[in-house]
């Protein structure tokens, strides 16, 4: 007999380990003990060879599914301890690399229990087990035990404690558990209405055409019955949000094949325990509100993932309840989602007719995550519930604790410590003072959860940035150095990190806009990259942007522009587009030959913006994204029509120029081209898709341009305009039959959502 002791690194706390662990060494005659120690769970054992050697090969291959093990070292004891069991033992500080669960959507067995009239959680509202349930939301501090969490103030019944320390129990160890008796409450606010008698009451109001808010598991959401024209009408109008799409939860699996196409692998993935919220292709037949995502052709959906949101579909109250609801995120505009019944009633009580909440806190917001599906795999539009905050490795980032700010739109920030970034939830856009301060309350909470002092900060290098800002301050509070780097080279750092790649690459880097290192704004541009800094190599033709923040706004600024400076005819080409009207034309002439709040930019967001407009899909935008999506969605369609990849389409003369070694694409004389065919008549759904044929063509030819100067062969890709599937996939092909390497992005957004990973990269390998 031996004893050994096995640490184990990972995801590997709030997931049901300690208890797996000691149901595992029960099974194989072994004794010991195992605890949480912060940064792993820490394991003593005792027992033959073959003991042993069978304990260790099923904690590897046969863990708990919502686990994720990075590391286990095991190291021969030389002293025999007098263990007779195999016992769960109390937790200890300890300090090392730490690894915290999101929050895990409801499993299967509880969810059958939750509808089990015999089962003492029936119409539990916060029923849970060590295999799901709130972690991140709900976490003080680490290790993950009860009394670290908001559950602390919520003390066992008899019952409950008997499962919680009892080995054979599917609640053995599960820190969150409760029951009717002993748990969280649910409440209609400013009412006595509680328990089932509040979840009925928010269901006759929503089958009434009324809007509910509801609290979950990371914050509110705003709800009513998808199928209901007038309320999601109502809601539009009290959000002052016209056209971006509603995401939907929909009762079950079956709810979803009806309404919509699902591709191989994306069952499996809505099933799954994170439930991100998935866009996926619309029915010809859909029973949905066509307002819920307006001349789109996807609609994001999400099952059920919390035990309240089942019950608001299924509680047996006599109530028919509608199978598709509309679930957005709680919040004002710009403002942060609601996570308190203060924040409810003060930023979107006049949105809601109800609101339905419950007496447990979160500590931090989280928002749902978004994702795409591109070859085969997610592909992320918002990382957040589920995701954040799973860490990406650096093999070679040594011990530097790091602060990453992130971007000013789709924030979140990033902490490294000892070569693991962690990304954080969603925060949201930093132009409004709340969603700031609910990014400085939630770094406070993330460095001490994961007990980091950051040595360094890093942020944009927008002069007029609130992130910027917050970073300054922040600095100087702790008085640690701070570095700011090019918002572009932060996007293919991002990419480079998700792929754990440390080689020089081409980065691509097309967005909406960030600040350039000359004066101008960049947005569509081509890097030679490595961890340690960067060169500008090419870009997109510049254009004039007049108008300041409108003109992201409005494409048809953009395309007037581009024609003025790029064809002869331009006045009367824009008038025969109806893109804008001569006094219109003629007020942006004047404020871009006076330099009136006009700046020179390559920002290839606004150029899709602008081809947008040409081709009359979108003369402007509601939204960020609009009229660049839509110009998308018109390209699939008749690539889909046409069987699949068109390839008959008209190449463009003049691809790429290089004067001085710089690379230009020329995009703008190709959407001048453009306007000119739209004008005489031809089929918009193929001009917009040569558009994304032809940029891809000009990107691949560029990039191997630079390869022959280079000798590098890696690209990768990133940068909101890369959320454009369509783009995505035709750069792809042209780059890989070209023999290079292509880095994607999947599980961090390419947009400015995953630059803080970038960020935090480029601070892991800093030297002064």
């Amino acid at each position: 007999m031996k004893t050994i002791n096995i640490h184990i690194y990972g995801i590997v706390q709030g997931v049901g380990f300690r208890p797996f662990v000691s149901r595992v060494a029960d099974a194989a005659g072994v004794v010991g003990t195992v605890a949480n120690r912060g940064s792993y769970v820490d394991v003593f054992a005792k027992g033959s060879d073959e003991q042993l050697n069978n304990f260790i090969d099923t904690i590897k291959n046969d863990p708990p599914e919502r686990s994720v093990i990075l590391e286990i070292d095991v190291t021969n004891c030389g002293e025999e301890y007098d263990f007779t069991s195999f016992e769960i033992i109390e937790s200890e500080k300890e300090y090392g690399d730490i690894f915290v669960s999101p929050d895990i959507a409801t499993c299967d067995k509880c969810r059958e229990e939750l509808f089990n009239k015999g089962n003492k959680r029936y119409l539990h509202p916060f029923i849970n087990c060590t295999q799901c349930g709130p972690r991140l939301t709900i976490m003080d501090t680490m290790p993950y035990d009860r009394e670290r969490t908001t559950m602390g103030e919520f003390p066992m019944c008899p019952d409950c404690a008997a499962e919680y320390t009892d080995p054979a129990t599917r609640r053995y160890d599960a820190q969150p558990v409760c029951c009717n008796d002993c748990g969280p409450r649910v409440y209609i606010v400013g009412t006595d209405i509680k328990d089932g008698a509040a979840i009925t009451e928010t269901r006759k109001a929503i089958m009434s055409g009324k809007i509910a808010a509801i609290k979950g598991i990371g914050g509110f959401h705003l709800c009513c019955d998808a199928k209901n024209e007038e309320a999601v009408r109502r809601l539009r109008e009290l959000k002052k949000r016209p056209m971006k799409p509603f995401a939907l939860m929909m009762r079950d699996l079956e709810t979803v094949k009806r309404e919509c196409l699902i591709k191989s692998g994306q069952e499996s993935y809505l099933k799954g325990w994170q439930k991100p919220i998935m866009l996926l292709e619309k029915r010809g037949d859909t029973s949905l509100s066509e307002l819920i995502a307006p001349d789109n052709i996807t609609v994001g959906v999400m099952l059920p993932y919390a035990p309240v949101q089942m019950l608001l579909f299924d509680y047996p109250d006599n109530i028919k309840m509608s199978d598709c609801l509309v679930m957005t995120s709680g919040n004002v505009r710009g403002a942060p989602i609601c996570r308190s019944d203060e924040d409810a009633l003060r930023e979107i009580a006049g949105f809601c007719d109800i609101i339905l909440s419950h007496d447990r806190k979160i500590l931090l917001r989280a928002d749902d995550s978004v994702t795409d599906w591109l070859f085969d795999k997610p592909y992320m539009i918002r990382r957040s519930r589920g995701f954040a905050p799973l860490p990406f490795m650096i093999k070679h980032g040594g011990d530097k604790q790091v602060l990453a700010i992130g971007g000013e739109l789709k924030n979140s920030f990033c902490i490294a410590k000892n070569g693991l970034l962690y990304p954080s939830p969603y925060i949201g856009d930093m132009a409004d003072i709340r969603t700031v301060q609910a990014l400085r309350e939630s770094v406070e909470r993330m460095c001490g959860l994961l007990e980091c002092e950051p040595q360094l900060i890093v942020c944009d290098t927008h002069p007029l940035y609130n992130t910027v800002a917050f970073a300054e301050e922040l600095a100087k509070e702790k008085n640690i150095p701070l570095i700011k780097i090019r918002h572009h080279y932060a996007h293919i750092l991002s990419c480079m990190a998700e792929n754990g790649c440390e080689d020089r690459v081409i980065g691509v880097s097309f967005d909406g806009t960030g600040y350039g290192g000359d004066g101008t704004i960049w947005g569509g541009e081509l890097l030679v990259c490595d961890n340690t800094g960067f060169e500008r190599v090419g870009s997109i033709a510049p254009f004039i942007q007049s108008g300041g923040d409108i003109s992201a706004k409005e494409g048809w600024r953009i395309a007037a522009a581009i024609l003025r400076d790029s064809c002869e005819n331009a006045e009367r080409l824009c008038e025969g587009l109806e893109l804008c009207t001569e006094k219109e034309y003629n007020l942006q002439r004047v404020m871009a030959e006076k330099k009136i709040n006009s700046v020179l930019s390559t920002s290839c967001g606004r150029l899709f913006d602008a081809v947008s407009a040409i081709l009359g899909i979108r003369r402007a935008s509601t939204f960020e994204g609009e009229a660049s999506t839509a110009l998308m969605y018109h390209a699939e369609v008749y690539e889909r029509e046409h069987g699949g990849a068109v390839t008959n389409y008209k190449k463009h003369d003049k691809m790429l120029k290089t004067e001085d070694g710089f690379i230009g694409l020329d995009t703008s004389a190709y959407a001048a081209d453009i306007a000119k065919r739209c004008l005489n008549g031809e089929d918009i759904g193929a001009l917009a898709y040569e558009f994304h044929a032809v940029l891809a063509d000009m990107t691949a030819a560029a990039c191997s341009e630079i390869r022959n100067k280079t000798g590098i062969d890696i690209c990768a890709l990133s940068g909101g305009v890369f959320q454009n599937k369509l783009l995505v996939r035709l750069c792809k092909k042209r780059l890989e039959n070209m023999g290079f390497e292509v880095l994607l992005h999947s599980l961090v957004p390419p947009n400015d959502g995953g630059i803080a990973l970038g960020q935090a990269a480029a601070g892991v390998f800093y030297k002064k």
